[in-house]
């Protein structure tokens, strides 16, 4: 729509030119500057997204499904939509991200797990990252985890790869324990990784007070989103 009104200014232009210019030349230099700038114009919004990764971040949960609820009360589906709403925020502050960011939702809404990964598909990514937070019986379990695919596929070298590289992350930067990088037959990923890097996080453990606390800080949220975006 912008290209189009450019080019109704232009033509806009060359009928007044038309109209007062008694230089000939002079108008068809115009002429010709003006085309070339308008084809040049066109051609860098058609191509200035293209090299850039896709990604598909995925906030589990949503909804009437709030996932794990936290020692604090805090919930599951809120943290991990806030930390993949700020790595959007701070994608887009980036003027020279090679990054392409997109959510399977961005509201506290319930998205089909099929839904979730027909969307990477759909949008060819080259990555998806399913996101959440762990709970257990005992408040004393805590860290991170990696999740890829169990079942084999297209990337599952570059998944485990990509997954150890953003284990490493959380742990060296965030200062989260680790509990390691873990094979699972989880739907989002086994339906992912014959076409994509493919991984699931788990952040921490919201039945844990000291985890459950960290992610109740907006400051935590925005050192752990940065750490993702870095990290891929």
């Amino acid at each position: 729509m912008d290209n189009y009104y450019g080019l109704v200014g232009f033509f806009e232009f060359c009928s007044i030119e038309q109209k007062t210019l008694k230089d000939w030349n002079i108008f068809y230099r115009r002429f010709i500057f003006l085309a070339f700038v308008t084809v040049t114009f066109s051609l860098f919004s058609q191509t200035e997204n293209v090299g850039k990764k896709i990604i598909v971040i995925d906030p589990g949960h949503g909804g009437s499904d709030s996932g794990a609820i936290g020692i604090n009360g805090i919930k599951e589906k809120d943290v991990v939509l806030g930390i993949a709403l700020e790595m959007v925020k701070m994608n887009k502050s980036l003027s020279s991200s090679t990054l392409e960011i997109y959510l399977t939702r961005y509201s506290d809404t319930l998205i089909s797990l099929n839904d979730r990964t027909k969307l990477a598909k759909a949008l060819q990514a080259d990555v998806f990252i399913s996101l959440h937070c762990n709970h257990a019986d005992y408040q004393n379990v805590k860290g991170t985890e990696v999740y890829v695919s169990k079942v084999d596929g297209n990337y599952i070298r570059q998944s485990i790869l990509m997954g150890h590289g953003i284990e490493r992350a959380l742990v060296n930067q965030i200062g989260l324990e680790s509990r390691g990088v873990k094979f699972a037959n989880f739907q989002v990923l086994r339906e992912t990784v014959d076409y994509c890097v493919a991984l699931l996080v788990e952040f921490g453990f919201l039945s844990n007070w000291d985890e459950a606390s960290y992610f109740s800080s907006y400051k935590n949220i925005e050192s752990i989103s940065k750490t993702i975006l870095t990290a891929l």
